[in-house]
Order: structure tokens, then C-alpha cells, then sequence
């Protein structure tokens, strides 16, 4: 849903900069209503299969997940028998849900460059470049520690245990963390606070 989302924003920037006039009668209620269902089903369907697959797996007599959230990848590890089918699964859907949305993303801000380079005021781009790169900042957060999570479990077998709690805490809690701060920079409110602040130290 959180990838979802992210592309539903860019598909909003796009919009907003590349058809302005036609921004309220392209983006009404209704549509983003059917964009949130067809996020929501999505995530549904790819993701309801992994706990199903793990209820045929036989379970070793350790029931206790070293992690702070019940992860996928975590209970997976546990079971005793063959788990490749449940770990490729789970590892082709991450990077096809991740790697469309990337690419409608890509697309999404192709061709606001493409807009934002033939307009003429040097303001407008300013203003249209601020909206992208603070959303573009985002999806490296969001995206980052995801997949560098997803390729440890995957090829960091040497790994120490700790390591992997770590990083999916990191994968947990670091976007959602950021995202506020990020969005909250490109308020000036925010900027002139927080300039009060630093300079009193």
C-alpha cells in the first residue's frame, strides 16, 4: 500500500504540473477513491498468498521470533522444512510490485522534467523542481532500506542475527520517521522554527 501510495503522488505531481487547468476534473473524488481500491486490492492479492503458503510448512520446536514485528522472513526461517518456493515468492513479488511502481514513477517524473523545461520562468521551475525532490527524497527513504533489507535476508546468510533485527527495525521505522520531517522542511513555518532553534544553540 505505502509503494501504492508513493506512485498515486507522483501520478498526482504529474498533474498538478503537466495539466493544471484540467487538475480538479482529472483527479475528482472518484478516481482516487478507484486508485486507493486498486492499491488495496493489489497489495491483497500479492500479499495474502505468503501467510496461506506458510501454513503448510512444518514448524521446528523454536516458536519464539527474534524480531520486534512479526516479519515474513522471520517466521519463514523458522520452519524446518523446504521454504525455497515461500522465499522466492516472497522475494519476485517485493521487486515486481516495487519495480512497476518504479517505473510509473520514472515515467510520472520523465515527463514533468520534460513539461518544467519548456516553461520559460525561472519561479515555476524552482517551484515545480522543490515539489518533485522533496518527493523524490521520500522514495529513497521508503525504497532503499526496503530492498537492502529484502537482499540481506536473501545473500547475507554469513550474517549475524542482529544484523538482520537491525535492519528490518531500520526498514520499519526510519521512512515513516522521515517522511513528516522531509514534507515538513518544505514549510516555511517549519524552516523558520527550526532556524530559531539551532541559532539559540
Amino acid at each position: 500500500m505505502h509503494s501504492a501510495i508513493l506512485t498515486t503522488v507522483a501520478f498526482d505531481h504529474y498533474i498538478a504540473i503537466c495539466n493544471p487547468l484540467r487538475y480538479t476534473t482529472i483527479l475528482t473524488n472518484a478516481r482516487i477513491a478507484k486508485l486507493v481500491l486498486v492499491g488495496l486490492f493489489r497489495a491483497v492479492l500479492f500479499v495474502l498468498p505468503l501467510p496461506l503458503l506458510l501454513i503448510r510448512l512444518p514448524f521446528c520446536t523454536n516458536r519464539i521470533i527474534s524480531h520486534t514485528y512479526c516479519d515474513h522472513m522471520a517466521v519463514l526461517k523458522m520452519s524446518c522444512g523446504d521454504t525455497t518456493f515461500d522465499g522466492i515468492y516472497g522475494l519476485v513479488v517485493a521487486f515486481i510490485i516495487i519495480e512497476s511502481d518504479l517505473m510509473l514513477i520514472a515515467l510520472s517524473y520523465g515527463l514533468i522534467i520534460r513539461t518544467v523545461l519548456r516553461i520559460s520562468s525561472k519561479t515555476a521551475h524552482q517551484k515545480a523542481l522543490n515539489t518533485c525532490t522533496v518527493h523524490i527524497c521520500v522514495i529513497s527513504m521508503s525504497y532503499t532500506p526496503f530492498l537492502f533489507t529484502a537482499l540481506t535476508y536473501w545473500f547475507g546468510q554469513g550474517l549475524a542475527p542482529h544484523v538482520h533485527i537491525i535492519l528490518a527495525n531500520l526498514n520499519f521505522l526510519v521512512p515513516p520517521m522521515l517522511n513528516p520531517i522531509i514534507y515538513g522542511l518544505k514549510t516555511k513555518e517549519v524552516c523558520d522554527k527550526v532556524g530559531k532553534y539551532t541559532s539559540r544553540r
